[in-house]
């Protein structure tokens, strides 16, 4: 049985074949001009929703480096103010040793302290530093706020204890500053774990030196007051030590025979005291104790000021010079820990710039493996599909020619 194929039912498979041969073209000179295989989700659902978790991967990891950046700066900027404090707290430790000279005259202690006097306010004026926007670099979240504010004791701290933190990588917040009081407030005094401080009404000549803790398991972490008296008819000066964090106090020591430079030894501490103490003289021994490198500078500017006339003159200048160089090297040791943070921070941001960029080929890899085009096989698909569409219209042409009307005379 023959099938009759009317005229408008052949223009109509003629055309639709054509318009799919032209779409089928037009697609592959699509992914031609775009070099793209996939020009929307229908071409590959699984390949298009990969690339767009890919494409949002390595937007994050963009986001990173800027991040990064900006931390790199802002520890970078830490670092620079940090080396500067670095500097000015050797320079007072200079100071200090100049001003243990022996030949020194008053007058030229007060030179000193003049001098230190600039160091000092060198070193308020590196703590209110203020960073690329403006704002305090050490006021922890309040960086409108300058954090130190000079008084007659030091310096007061007007900031807080906050961080600025950044997201550098994936699984990695970073602080990006430090605040002042962590880098200036707070430091330990004497050897770290106890301070001996002569009582400032003392007569006599004691000398303390800043002791050591010996028995960490017997170290109670107390205060005490030391005290000495003479007998009257031996002469024979003797000390006596109180507890005064008990209720009430503790007698730990009472009237040992004082020999001077050896060691006293009581509650896992021990420390000895160079001279001769006269009856009523005292010392305090402060555990624990904290304090700004400010008032420490103040106080040895007190100290070089105040006349170190007699026997007693002389040694309260040595206590406090002592005690002044035992508190900067702690307030530096500090600073350098801090600064030693700073720079693993800075040293661990350069390690994950190196991991980013490596993370930026893998996801150009991978979305070009997903989405780049073939190009010589699209060319060639291309080459193909021109041909057939030229068959097809020649082939349309020629049938659509076809009438019996052209055979009638």
């Amino acid at each position: 049985m023959t099938m009759r194929i009317s005229t408008n039912t052949m223009y109509e498979m003629g055309t639709s074949h054509l318009t799919t041969l032209q779409s089928q073209i037009a697609r592959t000179q699509n992914q031609l001009s775009a070099n793209r295989r996939i020009l929307s989700g229908a071409d590959d659902p699984i390949a298009s929703a990969r690339a767009l978790e890919v494409t949002q991967s390595q937007a994050m990891n963009t986001q990173f480096v800027t991040n990064r950046n900006s931390a790199k700066s802002s520890l970078s900027l830490v670092d620079q103010t940090l080396q500067s404090v670095t500097g000015r707290m050797q320079d007072i430790q200079g100071l200090i040793v100049q001003a243990g000279n022996g030949a020194f005259t008053q007058s030229d202690r007060e030179s000193l302290a003049t001098e230190l006097e600039g160091r000092l306010n060198d070193l308020i004026g590196l703590a209110n530093t203020r960073d690329g926007t403006g704002g305090y670099l050490f006021s922890g979240y309040k960086s409108n706020t300058q954090p130190f504010l000079q008084t007659a004791e030091g310096a007061v701290y007007q900031g807080d204890q906050g961080q600025h933190t950044l997201q550098v990588g994936a699984s990695r917040k970073m602080a990006t500053t430090e605040n002042g009081s962590t880098l200036f407030e707070g430091v330990a005094t004497g050897n770290g774990s106890f301070e001996v401080q002569a009582s400032g009404s003392n007569t006599g000549n004691g000398v303390v030196s800043q002791g050591s803790v010996v028995n960490r398991a017997e170290f109670l972490g107390h205060d005490y007051t030391i005290s000495f008296k003479t007998d009257s008819a031996t002469q024979l000066t003797t000390y006596s030590v109180i507890d005064n964090s008990t209720t009430p106090t503790r007698d730990v020591i009472t009237d040992a025979a004082f020999v001077a430079k050896t060691p006293i030894e009581f509650d896992g501490m021990s420390f000895d005291i160079e001279g001769a103490p006269k009856a009523g003289d005292s010392f305090s021994l402060e555990s624990g104790a904290r304090q700004s490198v400010f008032t420490t500078v103040t106080d040895l500017i007190k100290t070089l000021r105040s006349p170190a006339d007699g026997d007693a003159g002389k040694a309260a200048l040595v206590n406090g010079l002592a005690a002044a160089g035992a508190n900067m090297k702690n307030a530096l040791d500090n600073v350098l820990t801090v600064q030693a943070s700073v720079g693993a921070r800075l040293k661990e941001v350069d390690n994950l710039d190196e991991s980013g960029s490596a993370l930026d080929v893998q996801y150009a890899t991978t979305l070009s493996d997903l989405q780049d085009l073939d190009v010589v096989k699209a060319i060639s698909l291309f080459s193909q599909q021109q041909q057939t569409l030229q068959a097809a219209q020649m082939s349309f042409k020629t049938m659509s020619g076809l009438s019996l009307f052209n055979y009638i005379s």
